[in-house]
């Protein structure tokens, strides 16, 4: 054998001990083989085929890399960890050296190696079949393999068919969210991989059943976000190439695999989601979380990238076309007997969920043409058709008018060719709308009788039709439910007479099937309702309710209801069998008739009663009476039982709509939660028939004596507080008209026929009765509620406010405004904050609207409240508003915590938008509107004094606003008061006439101010005010010439001011503030002055003569004038330079001087000299003073030298008359120009500047008429009120005295004696009560108006100050004494008060001893007759307010003192601040 044989042989031997390696059977198949075109080609086929179907792709590159070297190993690759470790370049370098070994391309060894590294990474947590989502771990090892396969797919190195077949091949281990990431980076797209595959059938099941995994894993997976892209590239994915525009199902063109893939797998899931709704599936099941998180991809926002193109709006579409006739297997009689159960409140949520969704792509007009097409050319699933009527009214409202005038449309069609298909959907169709509520649409009982009850109807055109009709009717009879028999019988088709056969036969048969279902008309209530579809109710449960109603018919008009008095006769058995048991209800009778039993006794005095039922009932009555106590308690515990019942769903309800509303992004929604709610009411209200149609009559509502039932009011007060709740939450993050829709949704709601009249029942309590009660929140919350009622004007019954009845009542706009009064001062403040919070919800709400349907939101009556009494309370309203003020309307500031309702009312009443919305007619504040609202104010009880009162008067008579905008009005008012006046006054007196006596009113004023109680108690100063403030009225309408009369026709001489002036130093000096008269008064007479100069010869003789008269005998004239000047000056400027020209008058020229030098002492500059009067220029000064709110005014009155001796005596009384009028006036009034410690602290400064100066004051306090001294100018400036009041003034600057310097003048010990004994006079006399009440209703005055601390601290002043005088001043209190009549009441304390003070003054309590006889006549002096008994020197007193002045002195009284301080101890008395009553 040769050489090469025995080689061969050995090798051939060699073969049989050892495995060939993959490389040697290659090399030796290749050469075995004959070379040919195309060999190599066929070679690297049938390699990949090899590779790819039988070989295990690790242990092949095992034996391909031989012994381990140092380059890297192919079978690294294939690990997933090894991705994250090597370079893109690397591996795609291995890959190619790789493949040139194996002989294949590297496309498809890249390939094959990325799809064995996916398998790895989706079976490396276990199996997964239950899931389709990666872990956190599985998804950073695909991130780093896909990586590499984007470099392999940019170098041409990578084969997408080629994986996709891979991953064909695993598509068991294959994860749903592993070929999203293949798609989304762009390595494999999701319709490369699905029409990869050969079998649609297999890849339709893979992608279902992914699909459903997906749907159920995502609500609970921490990968929540990656899951709904998931879902919605997907799904976006196959509507885009499942509803393609050239994609026609319908024809038998075989569409594009993919396209039809897509619809495929989008039917299938909904079919899914129908047959599980309709076999039934519990919250939280594995099902029910598929199905709700599949519906979720119809929502908008998942096709925002697909806006361009209409796939969405045919896929939604044709998903609604699947869905109203999915397994149409209810007939007709089926969808009759069983279509109330398919109302929107009892159909799934998830099926009402998907219908809003699927209504969002289409348009009302395209839906209900949509339901037309689908229902002419499809068998149909009539639940699912009928449930998408109720969901589209519900949640559409533009549709309900649509699907009425297809209803018009179905019924026309019907009759005019016998249709009986067209005559179903339209019944099933109304009476599906009607299931919804009034609120929704008609009812069925008016929606039956506006269609067939009138000859306009289709059914008249011939017998064909009534037949038609009829017969359609007839076969209705054994399916639907009574009620609908009820109404055909009830409200039957108007029929001529020659075919009432027709009807007397349906009439027959209706009546015979409700006897069979033991329904019977006779027994149908006296108000019952027919728009029902729902069970009948029980007689007795529906004759309480009837006897309800007409207990408030009968209360409303005071007769017998007709409907009762109807009964009686022709439904005898309902009467007597139910009506009357339930009016009779045996009870505890109340001691004055109520409106029951007022019911009770009109129908036995007409014999409407049998006299053996009545007896028995009066018998039960007094039985209940006497059996009252031991039944109380378990009436109301049965009672809050039966309230838990029925409000639990419906607050739960409610609260279902608050989370709905607060989340912005589930607005679509609220439609449903409104829904259950309006179907949770009829069960909480305990009613059976669901609410009719509201319109069409009047509600019966009782505004003086509102009442409801316990069960109506809490629903009323759980309705209402559920919507101001979710008011105040809305608002708080978004404006009334970024709200949505939920307010007006909700307030439908409650706009039916039985629950309106409840709603507006309890509001008419809150409002009306209750309103300054009712917190911010609540307000707001109604505000909002009645605009949304306005709103609703058009389909709401008007509201009579009367007892009886009007023939016409009022819409429930103006019934709200009508419960808003200014009857107090509280209702008038809450008037004001709720028509605030009205308007500004409304400008808010509906500012984008037309100014039509804002004005249909606001109530004229209520506009013109509000404009009347803000510019009542706020003087600064009546100021020109500037032009450029565009602020918004104050709602947003009105719902924070600490909202300032005056500020905001301003701020509205400045809003540009309100002012234009003024100028519309309808909202023009006239005179009668005005006076209306004015008569409306209780005096007694106003919110303003009388002088705001009369200034505001006095604008209403001169605002053009007011005048309804007219000037020409003002001007004709005012020609023809002058022409009356001047027919009373008669023509200009001649030459020899004597003096004019002044105008006649003056003497009617005297004589009727003469004819009134005098004194100065409580009763006769307020009616003695009442009759000046008319007077004021009078005087302020009639024109100024009766102020100051007309000149004599003889020269020189002034006008008669006689009358006017004893009128201001009589009457209207005493109901001044301060020394002033008020701002309208002082305009009136300067305006007379100004008009009897006009018709004088020497006009500035006329002004100086009246002036100078005024300095005599009226100065109060002039310090007004002076307090007024900054707004007088510019009228009388302008009108004596257009009337009369030339300067000024003299004394005219010395109020400016005086002004102009009280303004320039406060400047730092040298003063002006001050023009005389002394008295003048100080009050001049102390105005400026109170103007610019100064309080240390040293300085600057130091400066005054020499001639401001005399002027601070007088700047010090007016100060003085400045600290009594802080005491006396609330703080915040406009005269009150400083509060009560700023008045202490001018008084103060003054007071020192006159001790430093050592000028004496002490003369202020001893002022009289008499001498022609101070007192004659003085008096006449101050109210006397004050004047009493200046020994609580004197003691008030108690601390400031300079004690030295005082006790050292003679006058002051008689002084201040005189002061304490007047100051007790006051309290003992009660007026000091006034003092001490305005400073307990001020915080900051809070102790400062203490009369018994005052009298307390004088007393220890004077025991401090007597033993220090010098002997010459007690002959001086003698005379007080004696002035007091002190010694006439207590004659053996008179003859030794000041023998005894002498030789006491130097022992303990000496001087205590010596005062006390005085303080006890002082006491006694004050007292009626007769009066207390006196006994050595001492008055047996009982109060504890004067006992306690004594027992500040523990040497005086040590007992008293201590049973004192014990009470103090058990905690402050009361009646110490108020009037005391001594005995």
């Amino acid at each position: 054998m040769s050489d090469s044989q025995v080689e061969g042989a050995a090798s051939t031997s060699g073969l049989g001990s050892r495995k060939r390696r993959w490389t040697e059977l290659l090399a030796g198949r290749v050469k075995r083989q004959m070379y040919s075109p195309g060999t190599e080609q066929k070679l690297q086929e049938s390699a990949v085929h090899l590779l790819r179907r039988h070989l295990n792709l690790n242990d092949l590159l095992l034996e391909v890399e031989g012994a381990p070297r140092k380059t890297l190993c192919l079978n690294q690759l294939i690990d997933p960890e090894a991705c994250t470790n090597l370079s893109s370049s690397l591996i795609g370098s291995a890959l190619r050296d790789q493949a040139s070994r194996l002989g294949v391309p590297v496309a498809v060894l890249s390939s094959r190696m990325v799809a064995s590294s996916i398998t790895q990474i989706c079976v490396s947590d276990g199996e997964p079949s239950h899931r389709v989502l990666l872990s956190a771990e599985q998804r950073k090892k695909l991130s780093s393999l896909l990586e590499v396969a984007q470099y392999l797919l940019a170098h041409s190195m990578f084969s997408r068919f080629s994986l996709c077949q891979e991953l064909w091949e695993v598509q068991g281990s294959l994860l749903l969210e592993v070929v999203w990431q293949l798609h989304i980076q762009n390595v494999v797209s999701f319709q490369e991989l699905l029409e990869s595959h050969a079998d649609t059938q297999a890849t339709v099941a893979w992608l279902f059943r992914n699909l459903c995994l997906l749907c159920e894993e995502m609500e609970a997976s921490p990968y929540n976000d990656i899951a709904s892209a998931m879902l919605s590239d997907l799904v976006q994915m196959f509507v885009l190439r499942g509803f393609q525009k050239n994609l026609d199902l319908r024809r038998n063109v075989e569409p594009e695999q993919m396209g039809q893939l897509a619809f495929v797998v989008l039917q299938r899931m909904l079919i899914f989601a129908l047959e599980a709704l309709a076999a039934g599936i519990q919250d939280g099941s594995p099902q029910h979380k598929v199905v709700k998180c599949w519906f979720g991809v119809f929502c908008g926002h998942t096709y925002d990238r697909m806006i361009s193109t209409d796939s969405p709006k045919r896929f939604f579409s044709h998903t609604l076309t699947q869905v109203l006739t999915h397994k149409p297997v209810l007939r007709v009689s089926d969808a009759v007997q069983m279509q109330k159960e398919w109302s929107f409140a009892k159909t799934h949520p998830l099926l009402t969920g998907l219908y809003r969704r699927l209504f969002t792509m289409l348009s009302p007009e395209e839906l209900v043409g949509h339901l037309q097409e689908v229902l002419e050319t499809h068998e149909v699933n009539w639940r699912h058709v009928l449930s998408c009527v109720s969901t589209l009214v519900i949640c559409l409202p533009e549709a309900q008018q649509l699907v009425k005038d297809w209803v018009a449309r179905l019924l026309a069609r019907a009759f005019e060719n016998c249709d009986l298909d067209s005559m179903v959907t339209a019944f099933l169709v109304v009476r599906q709308a009607a299931l919804e509520g009034p609120s929704v649409f008609p009812s069925y009982a008016d929606w039956f009788q506006a269609s067939f009850g009138s000859s306009r109807g289709s059914h008249c055109c011939s017998k064909k039709t009534l037949v038609f009709l009829f017969k359609f009717l007839s076969d209705l009879v054994p399916f639907e439910a009574p009620r609908y028999m009820q109404a055909h019988i009830l409200h039957p088709p108007l029929v001529p007479s020659k075919y009432r056969s027709l009807l007397t036969d349906y009439v027959t048969l209706a009546k015979t099937r409700l006897a069979d279902l033991k329904v019977s008309l006779e027994n149908m209530g006296l108000y019952e309702d027919l728009s029902s579809a729902r069970d009948v109710t029980e007689p007795h449960s529906q004759a309480h309710q009837d006897v309800e109603k007409a207990i408030a018919v009968f209360e409303h008009t005071g007769r017998i209801p007709s409907a009762v008095m109807e009964a009686s006769i022709f439904r005898r058995p309902y009467y007597t069998a139910h009506f009357l048991p339930a009016l009779l209800t045996p009870r505890a009778l109340p001691k004055t008739p109520d409106p029951r039993a007022a019911l009770i006794e009109s129908l036995r005095r007409a014999d409407k009663i049998p006299l053996s039922l009545y007896s028995a009932y009066c018998q039960a009555c007094s039985t209940a009476e006497e059996k009252k106590p031991e039944s109380a308690a378990p009436g109301m515990k049965v009672e809050a039982v039966c309230a838990e019942g029925p409000l639990g769903p419906l607050a739960a309800a409610l609260r279902e709509l608050r989370a709905a509303m607060t989340d912005p992004t589930q607005y679509d929604v609220v439609a449903a939660r409104v829904a259950v709610v309006s179907e949770r009411l009829d069960a909480a209200l305990g009613r059976a028939e669901e609410d009719g149609s509201s319109g069409g009559s009047q509600i019966q509502l009782s505004v003086l004596t509102p009442g409801l039932e316990q069960q109506e009011r809490e629903v009323a007060d759980l309705l209402l507080t559920c919507f101001c709740q979710n008011l105040i939450v809305a608002s708080g993050f978004a404006s009334p008209d970024r709200q949505g829709p939920w307010a007006s949704r909700l307030v439908t709601a409650m706009c039916g026929r039985r629950l309106l009249p409840v709603v507006l029942t309890r509001l008419c309590q809150l409002l009306r009765h209750q309103g300054p009660s009712l917190s911010a929140s609540h307000v707001l919350g109604l505000a909002a509620l009645v605009v949304h009622l306005a709103q609703s004007r058009s389909v709401l019954p008007e509201v009579p406010v009367g007892l009886p009845a009007p023939a016409e009542g009022l819409s429930v706009a103006e019934f709200f405004s009508s419960l808003l009064t200014f009857s107090t001062s509280e209702t008038s403040l809450f008037c004001l904050k709720f028509c605030t919070a009205v308007i500004s919800y409304s400008l808010c709400k509906y500012s984008s609207l037309s100014r039509d349907t804002l004005c249909g939101c606001l109530s004229p009556a209520l506009v013109k409240k509000f404009q009347f009494i803000i510019l009542r309370l706020f003087p600064e309203a009546r100021d020109p508003l500037c032009p450029e003020d565009t602020a918004d309307p104050p709602w947003r500031p009105l719902c924070r915590p600490s909202a300032d309702w005056q500020q905001a009312a301003l701020c509205l009443w400045k809003q540009r938008t309100f002012q234009e919305l003024l100028k519309e007619k309808e909202f023009h504040l006239t005179y009668r509107d005005w006076l209306r609202l004015e008569l409306e104010i209780q005096p007694e009880v106003d919110c303003l004094s009388d002088t705001e009162s009369s200034r505001n008067f006095n604008y209403s008579e001169n605002s053009d606003l007011v005048l309804s905008g007219c000037p020409g009005n003002r001007d004709i008012f005012s020609r023809l008061q002058e022409m009356a006046a001047g027919l009373e006054q008669g023509p200009a007196a001649p030459r020899s006439c004597s003096p004019p006596q002044g105008h006649f009113l003056f003497g009617v004023f005297r004589r009727r101010l003469q004819a009134l109680a005098s004194g100065w108690d409580v009763a006769a100063r307020l009616q003695r005010q009442r009759e000046l403030l008319v007077y004021k009225w009078i005087l302020l309408g009639l024109p100024p010439s009766i102020v100051v009369g007309r000149p004599q026709a003889s020269q020189p001489a002034a006008p008669d001011c006689t009358e006017f002036f004893h009128l201001v130093n009589s009457e209207l000096r005493n109901f001044s503030h301060g020394s002033a008269l008020t701002h309208d008064l002082t305009v009136h007479f300067f305006r007379g002055l100004l008009n009897a100069c006009s018709q004088s010869g020497d006009p500035s003789l006329t002004a100086d003569l009246v002036l100078t008269a005024c300095q005599t005998e009226c100065p109060l004239v002039l310090t007004s004038a002076l307090l007024w000047w900054p707004r007088l000056e510019p009228e009388l400027r302008s009108r004596w330079r257009r009337c009369l020209q030339g300067p000024l008058p003299q004394e005219l020229q010395r109020l400016w001087e005086a002004q102009r030098f009280g303004r320039s002492c406060l400047l730092p500059d040298t003063a002006s000299p001050a023009p005389g009067p002394a008295w003048l220029s100080a009050a001049a000064l102390y105005f400026e003073i109170q103007r610019a709110g100064k309080d240390r005014v040293k300085s600057q009155l130091e400066r005054l030298g020499c001639q401001g001796e005399e002027l601070l005596v007088f700047l010090f009384f007016f100060s003085l008359m400045g600290l009594l009028s802080s005491h006396l006036t609330p703080h915040g009034r406009p005269h009150q120009a400083v509060d009560t410690p700023k008045a202490l602290d001018i008084c103060a400064e003054i007071l020192g500047c006159l001790e430093k100066k050592r000028v004496s004051w002490l003369v202020l306090f001893q002022l009289t008429e008499t001498g022609g001294g101070l007192g004659h100018i003085l008096l006449r400036l101050a109210p006397d009120q004050y004047v009493r009041l200046l020994p609580f003034a004197f003691y008030s600057l108690l601390s400031y005295f300079d004690e030295d310097a005082l006790i050292r003048e003679d006058a002051f010990l008689h002084v201040a004696v005189d002061m304490y004994l007047k100051l007790i006079r006051l309290f003992v006399a009660g007026e000091t009560s006034a003092l001490s009440t305005v400073a307990s209703r001020s915080r900051e005055r809070r102790g400062q108006g203490d009369p018994v601390g005052l009298i307390t601290v004088a007393r220890r002043f004077l025991l401090r100050s007597i033993p220090r005088c010098p002997k010459e001043s007690f002959s001086r209190v003698a005379k007080v004494t004696r002035r007091h009549s002190l010694w006439c009441v207590c004659r053996r304390a008179n003859e030794s008060a000041v023998d005894t003070a002498l030789p006491l003054r130097g022992q303990p309590g000496g001087v205590a001893l010596a005062l006390w006889p005085l303080t006890c006549q002082a006491v006694v002096a004050s007292f009626p007759v007769p009066r207390p008994r006196v006994s050595g020197g001492c008055t047996r007193l009982s109060t504890v307010g004067f006992l306690q002045l004594l027992a500040t002195s523990a040497d005086y009284d040590p007992d008293v003192r201590a049973a004192l301080l014990s009470r103090q101890q058990a905690g402050p008395d009361a009646d110490l601040y108020r009037e005391p009553r001594l005995f």
